[in-house]
């Protein structure tokens, strides 16, 4: 939402501002900091204000750490989102070198393709587990109004619960308590709230075989979504192909540890407070299996690209340069 907003306010002031005749050449470039400048300053104000109003000795929030959010999520989305807008974002674009932008845009599409996946995997999970789910539905003895907060507290957690998932296939896990660990190899869990979306967590010991193999997922991932990228931009030199593939891998594998680290967070007091990925180990897990994917579909789709420029020169057709 963020993004989208910040992206409307760049297209809104793409004509204004004291370089809007020269966004071409980018010599005064000054509209897009000073847009995300006040959009930032703007969200702060309105979380500061809000944390204000909403403090009491119950509650108590954190209202610097709210403005460190704030801050950070205008910026971050909100300034790409007015980049993009005001279309200062494709001139800056042009000049970074094509090994680069190829490499981003693969690990763009790693990401996002990882994070489907891991949609898919939680729904599976949680069909697998609806019995369990609707017998944690039916001792919640919820009437009508608590069934809708239910389902709509379980829609707002659904994106840290498929950054869950993530974290679990690529192997390190997750923590749901003190000294608890949920991953493919062992999952160690204690008493747990009623909460329907804890009916997908997988049962309690050692891991399978099955679970133990799905570290090959994120490999997986990795290999299709650079190959996918690599149509859109092809090589033939090797070198080209390899550092597009693996530094696409390494730059997912550091984006899906920046989202796992803000997904965690306290869900109760005494031992749930501590309720998150592992962090650092998905960094590492992330940047090895995005890696490795990215290395053998950059080897592969460079192979096959040069095959398929042979087989042209072979039969005298002209090769797409």
């Amino acid at each position: 939402m963020t993004w989208r907003v910040g992206y409307r306010v760049g297209d809104s002031v793409s004509g204004h501002g004291p370089d809007a005749q020269d966004i071409s050449n980018g010599e005064r470039d000054w509209t897009v900091p000073i847009a995300v400048a006040l959009f930032t300053a703007a969200y702060v104000v309105v979380v500061a204000v809000t944390g204000a109003l909403a403090a009491s000795e119950a509650t108590a929030p954190s209202v610097p750490a709210a403005i460190t959010g704030a801050g950070l999520l205008s910026i971050g989305f909100g300034g790409a989102g007015i980049a993009v807008g005001s279309g200062r974002a494709a001139i800056w674009a042009a000049r970074v070198p094509l090994l680069l932008r190829a490499a981003l845009a693969g690990a763009r599409r790693i990401t996002v393709s990882y994070l489907i996946v891991s949609c898919v995997v939680l729904a599976v999970s949680l069909v697998l587990h609806f019995s369990t789910a609707a017998t944690i539905a039916s001792r919640l003895q919820a009437d009508g109004g608590d069934t809708a907060l239910f389902v709509l507290a379980t829609l707002l957690v659904l994106p840290n619960a498929v950054l869950f998932s993530g974290s679990y296939l690529l192997g390190p896990g997750f923590a749901l308590g003190v000294k608890t660990a949920v991953s493919p190899a062992l999952v160690v869990l204690g008493p747990l709230p009623l909460f329907p979306l804890f009916a997908a967590l997988p049962a309690t010991g050692d891991g399978s075989t099955l679970t133990r193999s799905l570290v090959v997922v994120p490999i997986l991932v990795a290999v299709w979504a650079v190959a996918q990228n690599h149509r859109h931009y092809p090589t033939v030199v090797w070198l080209d192909g390899i550092l597009r593939g693996v530094v696409a891998g390494v730059f997912a594998g550091i984006a899906f540890a920046l989202l796992a680290s803000v997904a965690g967070g306290a869900i109760g007091p005494g031992r749930m407070r501590h309720v998150s990925p592992f962090v650092f180990d998905v960094l590492v897990h992330g940047i090895a299996y995005f890696g490795i994917g990215g290395l053998l579909a950059g080897v592969v789709m460079t192979w096959w690209t040069r095959r398929g420029q042979e087989s042209h020169l072979l039969h005298g057709e002209p090769v797409a340069k």
